[in-house]
């Protein structure tokens, strides 16, 4: 066989070893997370899945050095960001990574290309901030609608507003927790599409988390937690 031809090995972006978090309680220990081994391709989108308390919002955590584990090494771009001090800390998130959450937070006095524009500012980005800030919109599907306040905008437009401001900075990854979770099935589902396209069109990395089964197919790789425990993973 020629060497062309041998698969390459994968590209991962994010790397766990071992990983472990406890968190002291009144109780005794609890351990959230037992074990953890992680690989999250580059320019993917993979799903981290599992019920309420099953530690998958807590390992988004640490995979987005929010949080540090207890035990486990996590590579980020082949860094143990474990080892990292704070500020380094820090600044990886500020420059190479971005957020969506279930609540989008927007700021309801700023309209939706002032909300984006605002988030470029915060990380002193260097080029045009309004365009850019207009071209993720654009790439949302809200480029006619980035003069509209967040109160004139449906819970799904909201959402992509709150997209088009994580990517504008063009981080590395994104991370997406419950992105979905107050949306109705369909709004949802075309919310998954719209982080597809986006791996393929900005090369981003996407990590989201669901509790959804259905959205389970539209990942490029697909973790399932429960109890702390990987038992899925593909």
């Amino acid at each position: 066989m020629l060497m062309h031809e041998l698969a390459q090995e994968p590209d991962y972006i994010i790397s766990t070893k071992g990983v472990g978090r406890c968190f002291h309680t009144q109780g005794g220990d609890f351990w959230a997370l037992r074990d953890i081994d992680v690989d999250v391709p580059r320019g993917s989108l993979t799903i981290l899945r599992g019920r309420s308390g099953s530690g998958k919002t807590t390992l988004m955590n640490i995979l987005s050095a929010l949080d540090k584990p207890t035990r486990g090494k996590v590579y980020f771009e082949d860094k143990n960001i474990v080892k990292m001090d704070e500020r380094r800390r820090t600044l990886l998130r500020r420059a190479r990574i971005g957020f969506v959450f279930q609540s989008v937070a927007l700021i309801p006095m700023m309209t939706a290309m002032e909300n984006v524009e605002y988030a470029l500012r915060m990380v002193r980005y260097k080029g045009d901030r309004r365009a850019r800030a207009a071209e993720c919109l654009k790439m949302v599907g809200l480029g006619q609608r980035g003069d509209h306040m967040p109160a004139e905008l449906s819970g799904g437009e909201q959402q992509r507003v709150a997209i088009a401001r994580a990517i504008a900075h063009k981080p590395r990854v994104i991370f997406a927790d419950e992105p979905t979770g107050a949306l109705d099935t369909n709004t949802g589902l075309s919310m998954v599409k719209l982080f597809q396209d986006l791996t393929r069109q900005e090369g981003v990395t996407i990590v989201m988390t669901t509790h959804d089964v259905g959205l389970m197919e539209l990942g490029d790789r697909v973790y399932e937690l429960e109890g702390g425990e990987l038992i899925h993973g593909e």
